[in-house]
């Protein structure tokens, strides 16, 4: 298929999937006429990608499990090194937790500071 039918199918822009096979992440092949052209993995390769993007993965996060998946396996979670960048992406999100909590205190401390009468909502 071409990169407008794979970008139709995969739900993202042309302009992803060259972004994508310059990161080196999806690989076209070309057509004598020079178009690339893609077949039904590519489909699954940028659906994990985008599954990890849409929870805050980089580009380079994705890596292992796109090498997963080209390497046959059924999921690109099937990896140890797949499970390392979530075990490494968890660490960063606990951090970021924990700064934002941090700061939140800060803040609170700092309002009771200037308006002593004043309700601190806490929101979940």
């Amino acid at each position: 298929m071409r990169i407008g039918e794979l970008a139709r199918r995969a739900g993202v822009s042309a302009r992803a999937l060259r972004h994508y096979e310059e990161q080196g992440l999806i690989l076209a092949r070309r057509a004598a006429n020079g178009y690339r052209e893609y077949d039904e993995t590519d489909i699954r390769l940028v659906a994990q990608i985008r599954s990890l993007m849409a929870v805050g993965f980089t580009l380079e996060d994705a890596r292992p499990f796109v090498a997963c998946l080209r390497a046959g396996h059924a999921s690109g979670n099937a990896c140890p090194e797949s499970v390392a960048v979530y075990q490494r992406k968890l660490a960063e999100i606990d951090a970021e937790i924990q700064a934002l909590v941090a700061r939140r205190t800060e803040v609170a401390t700092q309002l009771k500071q200037a308006c002593p009468g004043c309700a601190i909502r806490r929101t979940q």
